[in-house]
């Protein structure tokens, strides 16, 4: 039976959720390793997973049944930044396989054909009244345009990630921060979130929810790190 958007939102409130994530060139990149991944986060504790595409994110479920936000990364060439859910298309697709929470770059960029977020949301907004729908934000200016428009949560998971936040502090708690008390609506802390004392710090702040990804669920990159300090 699908969740209502309260029990979706209740069921991952102050818990973890992870990022169960791998790109065609990582080694990991497999639907089914990914269904394992999230099973192993599940029996972690994790109450979430964040998931990329439709393939990993069907395997997943046949593995764990929590709620999942669904992203689809797909670079277009007229916006090659934009590639997080970036049209209609990965919209729809998300939308059919009934994804509990649809993901999407919530930037002040433009998107593929030239489309602005306002105006794209808007008709996301029409065609699924009642889905909900996280805006990955980079700056407070996104997040607080973002609740504006009618996302359901606030996340700031592009922080760092843009032409312009490169070389701002993360995690972003200044930012984490400012939304928790001024946005309206629940925000999710994500990107770059690397130990348990952020993540709780994130926590403590107020966040609805955290997200960790790389430092759980990418062991090539948890390697590079502890190779480097020994090269270091």
């Amino acid at each position: 039976m699908k969740r209502t958007n309260e029990e979706i939102l209740n069921a991952v409130h102050e818990k973890l959720i992870v990022s169960c994530q791998a790109l065609p060139e990582e080694p990991l990149h497999s639907s089914f390793i990914m269904g394992r991944m999230a099973y192993a986060a599940f029996l972690g504790g994790a109450k979430g997973i964040r998931a990329n595409t439709v393939e990993d994110i069907e395997e997943i479920r046949k593995n764990v049944d929590l709620p999942i936000i669904g992203i689809i990364k797909k670079v277009y060439e007229d916006a090659p930044n934009v590639y997080i859910t970036p049209t209609m298309k990965e919209v729809d697709a998300l939308a059919a396989i009934g994804c509990d929470i649809i993901a999407m770059d919530a930037t002040c960029r433009t998107r593929p054909g030239g489309i602005e977020l306002k105006d794209f949301f808007a008709e996301v907004r029409a065609k699924y009244p009642d889905q909900l729908f996280m805006a990955d934000c980079a700056s407070i200016e996104d997040g607080m345009a973002a609740a504006a428009m009618g996302f359901d949560l606030i996340g700031t998971t592009m922080a760092g990630y843009t032409e312009y936040t490169k070389g701002v502090s993360v995690p972003p708690y200044s930012m984490i921060k400012y939304l928790i008390h001024n946005c309206g609506k629940p925000v999710v802390a994500e990107g770059n979130i690397s130990t348990p004392e952020q993540l709780r710090h994130a926590m403590d702040m107020g966040a609805w929810t955290v997200v960790v990804g790389s430092a759980i669920t990418r062991p090539f990159e948890i390697t590079k790190k502890f190779v480097k300090a020994l090269e270091d």
